[in-house]
């Protein structure tokens, strides 16, 4: 349509009126004129757009923000409407509703799997999350999400290439000499390749999918808005701290300059354990798409095959990173918070000690002084089974009322182990089938506990969640030893708070003595139980021996 004819249209639909002032009748036609330009330059503009945005992502339909969020709303819409329409009219105290949740529970998962998979970056990571929280969420949906862990999608070599050269303003052969085809690992956001440098320096390059960045900002919004629109329609749905908890994270764990520095703070933070090996990062081969780092072997933390064939023990390796975590959590509130198998290596370096590579510093979690304080105080009254301390510190957290449940959360533990002292009750398959039933049960009131207590520990709450399963994997979980470790940790942590704020001398050395006698009190019972564990392996042994004679 010509400029002519546009203003011929105009004058048509105008020309009824002969009586109308000149003056106020060319307002009109204008503004009428003004308003259809608009509407072309607008479709125009759109379309155009769109078309740009398309060639620029090798004209995949998908890539589209509205295509992805109807994707996920479409998804959405379905669980909603399958838990509406299945669960209507069912007593929700009768063997038939669990039974219909469960069934509605697994076809849900899926539904939500196979969305992570479609979309792939940021709903993958929230999968994989998802797939974490294993005494927090329902089994169903776990088990299905933990698929995510060893499923996430590939890209070609050949296109991180282009990430490579945009990023580095290099040439790929101008910076390595060759770099493997095949990936060391695939995560949710970026993959990782073995490379060699000119100088014949074997490295790690970690390049980030090239769309995820682009995808970023219409999922956040996406997940925030699906999340709150689920909790409207289901007012028990509490799951909104899963999205702000996403909103927060995933543009820090896309800027790989923001995981380099992690890298180097860690390294100077915990550089006393001898066992705990960080990559070192080449800065100059880095940006916020790519990190150049050191080539670290290992095998997977969990793998007890692998530390058998090295002559590695899963006992030392357990103990090991329940030293590092709890002296991340309690002393320094700087916490690693993704120690999935996949990103925790274990080796045996070339004098023979055992070795903890931790890789995927992304994210970690920074706790406030008073905080970690509360958290070290409550972790001591749970340990010593002192239910006024745990009522009180839980408090502390926001947890209120449903201190009980908030208490079994954090430990993975039964109400009834924790009243008679984690540290002297073993954990048996009964208690964790209870628990993982709890956690369907009290879905409602954990939800609710999750967006009460403080931001700061929905990460260690998953962190938490993760190391235990490795512990469970080598089945070395809830020993004494790991809860000594723990107590040493917050001693030094609550003692460290009280200097800080002491005044006169006296006072501090008042403190340090206390520290040093809860600190023997605590050796002197690693020692009796060294003396028991002892006595009991040498008694089995006369034992099977008297046997075998």
């Amino acid at each position: 349509m010509t400029f002519h004819s546009l203003c011929d249209n105009v004058h048509d639909d105008y020309e009824t009126d002969e009586l109308e002032l000149p003056k106020t009748r060319l307002c009109r036609m204008s503004r009428h004129l003004l308003k259809r330009t608009l509407k072309y330059l607008t479709v125009g503009g759109l379309g155009t757009g769109s078309g740009y945005f398309l060639y620029k992502n090798d004209w995949e339909v998908s890539t589209i923000g509205v295509v992805r969020f109807g994707r996920a709303a479409f998804t959405a819409f379905w669980i909603v409407a399958d838990y509406k329409i299945h669960l209507r009219g069912i007593d929700n105290e009768s063997p038939e509703y669990e039974k219909v949740k469960s069934e509605i529970h697994c076809r849900s998962a899926l539904r939500l799997r196979e969305l992570c998979c479609s979309n792939g970056g940021g709903y993958i990571k929230v999968g994989q999350h998802v797939g974490s929280l294993e005494y927090l969420l329902p089994m169903e949906y776990v088990e299905t999400m933990k698929v995510l862990h060893n499923q996430a999608p590939q890209t070609p070599v050949t296109e991180l290439f282009k990430v490579l050269e945009e990023d580095l303003g290099q040439k790929v052969q101008d910076m390595f000499v060759q770099i493997d085809p095949e990936p060391l690992g695939a995560a949710s956001l970026a993959q990782v390749h073995k490379a060699t440098l000119k100088d014949g320096t074997v490295v790690a390059v970690k390049i980030q999918h090239p769309k995820v960045k682009k995808h970023s900002f219409v999922d956040i919004k996406t997940m925030e808005l699906l999340v709150h629109g689920v909790a409207f329609v289901f007012p028990g749905f509490q799951y909104k701290w899963l999205a702000e908890e996403t909103k927060r994270n995933l543009p820090l764990e896309l800027d790989f300059l923001h995981e380099g520095r992690n890298c180097e703070r860690v390294q100077r933070l915990f550089k006393h354990f001898k066992f705990l090996k960080i990559p070192k990062i080449y800065w100059d081969l880095s940006s916020e798409r790519v990190l150049t780092m050191e080539f670290c072997e290992g095998g997977k933390v969990d793998n007890r095959e692998y530390m058998k064939q090295h002559k590695i023990s899963v006992d030392e390796v357990s103990r090991d990173l329940g030293k590092l975590y709890s002296e991340m959590i309690f002393v320094h509130g700087y916490v690693h918070c993704d120690p999935h198998p996949g990103n925790v290596l274990v080796n045996k370096t070339a004098e023979g000690n055992t070795e903890i590579v931790l890789l995927d510093h992304g994210i970690y979690q920074s706790l406030t002084d008073e905080f970690r304080v509360n958290y070290c105080k409550l972790w001591t009254s749970l340990i010593k089974a002192d239910l006024e301390g745990i009522k009180k510190y839980s408090t502390a957290m926001n947890a209120g009322d449903m201190y009980p449940l908030f208490a079994c959360m954090l430990t993975a533990r039964s109400w009834k182990a924790i009243s008679s002292g984690i540290d002297k009750q073993q954990y048996t398959k009964s208690e964790d089938d209870e628990i993982k039933s709890n956690a369907a049960n009290y879905l409602i009131q954990i939800s609710e506990i999750l967006n009460r207590v403080p931001r700061q520990l929905l990460l260690i709450l998953k962190t938490n969640d993760v190391l235990r399963s490795i512990e469970y994997t080598l089945q070395t979980r809830a020993s004494s030893t790991s809860f000594i470790n723990m107590s040493r940790c917050c001693i030094r942590a609550v003692a460290m708070d009280s200097e800080r704020k002491c005044n006169t001398w006296t006072g501090w050395l008042q403190i340090r003595l206390a520290k040093q006698w809860q600190l023997f009190k605590i050796n002197i019972y690693e020692f009796f139980l060294w003396v028991q564990t002892s006595s009991v392996v040498r008694f089995m042994s006369r034992k099977n021996n008297v046997i075998a004679l």
